[in-house]
């Protein structure tokens, strides 16, 4: 059986075009963030999201809670790790830490339900993925 991996750590560049007047990253981004992160950590894991999608399977987000210490800018040196926190038949809880030069800023956590791409609902989540998203 395949062990979840170490958390794993996303990097992303802050575009001008994300950052406010403020000079930070206006909030509606870090949701961008984890969807990219959360991409990136399935592909990280062996199964990208093209893949995942070509099985059967999507993600739908269905609830996120942030919490900012700071914010980051334009040019700032940002990850996001990305580790899972709770897993149910058909639902999972991803957190996520935003790190500024290695420090974090944010955090948040996002649960998730396994839904069909055929439009059918929810879905139990298979074998194969449950060792990604079981808290280690």
């Amino acid at each position: 059986m395949r062990m979840a991996p170490a958390p794993y750590r996303h990097r992303i560049d802050v575009r001008y075009l994300e950052v406010d007047r403020q000079g930070v990253v206006f909030n509606m981004w870090y949701l961008a963030y984890f969807d990219d992160a959360i991409a990136g950590y399935f592909a990280h894991c062996g199964l990208t999201y093209a893949e995942l999608m070509a099985q059967g399977y999507d993600v739908m987000l269905v609830h996120t809670e942030l919490d900012w210490t700071a914010g980051v800018g334009f040019g700032d040196d940002v990850a996001i790790e990305v580790r899972p926190e709770a897993i149910g038949r058909t639902s999972f809880t991803l957190g996520y830490r935003v790190l500024k030069a290695g420090e974090p800023v944010c955090r948040a956590r996002t649960g998730y339900v396994l839904v069909g791409t055929d439009g059918s609902g929810k879905v139990p989540i298979p074998d194969r993925l449950r060792p990604w998203l079981t808290p280690g």
